[in-house]
């Protein structure tokens, strides 16, 4: 239906708001299905930049799967860097980074953190929370590969200082040892 709608719009004129919602539903479709492929050739189809950035925009702003988060984030730094603003470009740097760093967890325990998927120094705080240590080392791996030579709002020196904040944490001791005494 969507193939037969854009070849529609070849022969029609169709309002440019129609037209975006169009490809963007068409655009989520694909990405939904895993078509990464054909999500990409589909982008690559469309004429006018202004129409394609708005459509990867919006489909990124809908909140899709994690897959499709990632290609879109990918994508729009990609192809519009010069055409976000400073906020926007960190903002989707930082979904990037997230989500590259989610699917680095195991499947099933993506969902419990997929709410921080803009937020990686949150994420790595909640990891560090909940004693996934081995979890914070590929993250914290990931991130410092990531963050060479971006910038997105945090840097290594924020990962680090989260990273001793919790080792001071994990050493610090409420209470006073006693001495045994014989």
């Amino acid at each position: 239906d969507y193939e037969l709608c854009e070849e529609w719009g070849r022969l029609y004129p169709i309002p440019r708001e129609d037209l975006i919602n169009l490809h963007r539903e068409h655009l989520l479709h694909l990405l939904e299905k895993g078509d990464m492929e054909k999500a990409l050739q589909l982008l690559q189809r469309i004429e006018d930049p202004g129409i394609c950035l708005a459509i990867s925009e919006q489909s990124l702003d809908q909140h899709p799967s994690l897959a499709a988060s990632h290609f879109l984030a990918d994508y729009l730094t990609a192809h519009f860097y010069v055409n976000l603003t400073t906020a926007r470009r960190n903002e989707i740097q930082a979904l990037y980074m997230g989500s590259k760093v989610l699917l680095t967890l195991p499947e099933l325990s993506r969902v419990n953190y997929y709410h921080l998927s803009s937020r990686p120094l949150l994420m790595l705080e909640q990891l560090l929370m909940n004693m996934k240590v081995d979890w914070v080392a590929v993250a914290v791996q990931t991130l410092r590969h990531l963050l060479a030579g971006q910038e997105i709002g945090f840097t290594v020196e924020d990962i680090d200082n989260l990273l001793s904040k919790y080792a001071e944490k994990a050493l610090n001791f409420p209470f006073a040892l006693k001495e045994k005494r014989s």
